[in-house]
């Protein structure tokens, strides 16, 4: 169904051009005094420069005619040449019963689906997720999930790091503490065990103690670099090793990942890349893209426009070694070749912009993706502990993932056994939802350009613009529509009959309820999922406002009860869808 504010646009521009004035100045927007009017036009004002007419007169006589339609309770002219306007109560109530019918409470499906793929994981095999990989994870989510509530195909990559110099640094610790393992004996030809030689807490241990050995021991670096060129070049045991280091790092990520509700539709690594390279490298030299500075391969990707230096994009270095520039290229093209998408999103640290703008400009110059095929990055800041420097543990370190959920979800805990009687099992499975609600709104309702601090006591709070608020008021609302059904009321099915017209608080939450369609629209389009959870948090507010304000339960007039519930049935829908794309989900009670 159309959004609100389409609707009277289109009643304006009609009143426009009924007043022998062009269409397009009927533009209508949300009013900046909600203490005036609900929605406003100013079009009188750019008419009357090229009607040469005082823009009150323009104003007066479109108000006129807009008066005659029953979607305005009130429309009027302000000087110098405002129009205001007020939606009709009744109005109001058949948009909200008509949202109520349709399949996604009035958001309507894009008119031409796209593929789009997003790369949002991007974690390196053998090692723990930690907070840095947080922000990727969660915003990559929920823009996949928006965009697919809104009729796309999106497809989700997590697009591993397996194919770099950590593995060769893994391969040549074991061999120094294992080196009697069958994989490093070169005259072995049977089949390699089933089982890896190590567990993934062991794994762990293993990459840092080789990475900060190798700093000081030049020729166990040289060592490692030797491991990384067998891998890559068909080393039979160490491909067996690799493929024991991908299956216990990914199935470690997979558990960790689910507990943040993120799921990715393809585990693709820089591995699956790595046999598009050959050709690509030839095709660019082939055709005059490529060509030698210091032995190195590079492609120009300066513009005449730029008032900045932009570095040449380096394909090959002078060894002839492949760069991450490389494999991210090969990726493009093994996803054009695979899923020939309409748009690809990177969801990656913002201080990678001048990178990703080297490879896009690359793999458009080089024609590696069609004219209209979209490439975009969504830089984000990073998530910094309340003395405003990159979150770390209680003793300085990188805190790993799994200990802040663990902590979020505690501090959960103790706030919902605090004043309640609960049983502990429903109380932990409570925590669970309720803290992963905390993490992610925390994270969400911040721009995702922009730095923000990760403070566990507001992120956990019930009050204020917090996750946990979002879902008290649902679970609220849930509360009030159990009591009705079993005092013997339906709701399935439900529509308003009547309002009051005099209840202001009612009238709020039809007119926010009513921005739903238009909030997720913009907010996919703008890949900004901080824009809905401003709108909850506002449609949260004004619930809230309404139940205070309101005998729900307690109104005699039974078609009057039946359209609050009806409004109620709405508003918690709406939270719902909206919670959903961000990607958490509300408890049946708190």
């Amino acid at each position: 169904m159309k959004k609100i504010i389409d609707l009277i646009t289109e009643e304006a521009a009609k009143a426009f051009k009924e007043c022998g004035h062009e269409e397009k100045y009927g533009m209508i927007s949300v009013s900046n005094r909600p203490d005036l009017c609900e929605y406003q036009c100013n079009g009188a004002m750019a008419a009357a420069k090229a009607y040469k007419k005082a823009p009150i007169m323009i104003a007066n006589e479109v108000v006129e005619k807009l008066k005659e339609h029953k979607m305005f309770e009130m429309v009027e002219a302000v000087m110098p040449g405002f129009i205001n306007m007020k939606l009709d109560m009744e109005f109001l109530k058949e948009y909200m019963n008509e949202m109520l019918a349709s399949e996604n409470y009035g958001c309507e499906k894009a008119e031409q689906a796209k593929t789009i793929m997003i790369d949002y994981g991007g974690p390196n095999v053998a090692k723990p997720l930690h907070v840095g990989h947080l922000r990727s994870a969660i915003i990559g989510e929920s823009i996949k999930r928006m965009g697919r509530f809104m009729g796309h195909k999106v497809i989700g990559d997590v697009h591993l790091g397996d194919w770099g110099l950590q593995m060769g640094l893994i391969i040549t610790e074991l061999k120094k503490r294992q080196p009697d393992l069958v994989y490093f004996d070169e005259s072995f030809q049977g089949e390699y065990p089933k089982d890896a030689p190590f567990t993934i807490s062991e794994l762990e241990e293993i990459y840092p103690a080789a990475s900060a050995y190798s700093k000081e021991h030049p020729e166990y670096k040289e060592e490692a670099m030797q491991a990384t060129y067998l891998l890559q070049h068909g080393s039979r045991g160490y491909q067996a090793l690799w493929n024991h280091i991908l299956e216990i790092s990914v199935n470690d990520l997979k558990k960790n990942y689910e507990k943040l509700n993120v799921e990715f539709d393809l585990w693709k690594k820089e591995s699956d890349a790595q046999p598009y390279i050959p050709e690509m490298v030839q095709y660019m030299k082939d055709n005059g893209y490529a060509y030698l500075s210091d032995g190195a391969l590079v492609v120009d990707v300066k513009e005449e426009s730029d008032t900045k230096e932009i570095p040449p994009c380096m394909i090959l270095k002078s060894d002839g070694a492949s760069l991450y520039n490389t494999t991210d290229l090969a990726t493009i093209v093994e996803r054009m070749k695979l899923f020939d998408p309409d748009e690809i999103i990177y969801v990656v640290d913002k201080r990678q912009e001048l990178y990703f703008e080297q490879v896009f400009r690359c793999a458009r110059k080089t024609k590696l993706v069609k004219e209209n095929t979209g490439l975009r990055f969504l830089g984000f800041g990073t998530m910094n502990g309340k003395d405003g420097k990159p979150f770390k543990t209680r003793a300085g370190g990188v805190m790993r993932l799994e200990h802040l959920i663990g902590e979020i979800n505690e501090e959960m805990y103790q706030k919902i056994t605090q004043n309640h009687e609960v049983e502990p099992e429903e109380a932990k499975n409570t925590a669970q939802i309720v803290g992963l609600s905390a993490i992610k709104y925390g994270d969400l309702s911040n721009q995702a350009s922009k730095d923000y601090v990760f403070d566990i006591d507001r992120f956990t709070s019930f009050e204020g613009n917090t996750g946990p608020y979002i879902l008290y008021t649902i679970v609220r609302i849930k509360s009030i529509l159990n009591k009705y059904m079993e005092q013997g009321g339906k709701v399935e099915n439900i529509k308003a009959v009547k309002f009051d017209s005099s209840n202001e608080s009612v009238k709020s939450l039809l007119l926010e309820t009513a921005r739903f369609n238009g909030v997720i629209e913009n907010a996919f389009a703008e890949i900004a999922p901080h824009k809905v959870c401003c709108y909850i948090y506002n449609l949260a507010n004004t619930f809230n406002h309404f139940y205070h304000e309101t005998k729900i339960l307690g109104e005699e007039e039974e078609e009057t009860k039946e359209s609050y519930i009806a409004l109620l049935v709405l508003t918690e829908k709406v939270l719902e869808c909206c919670i959903d794309v961000l990607g958490f989900e509300a408890a049946e009670r708190m």
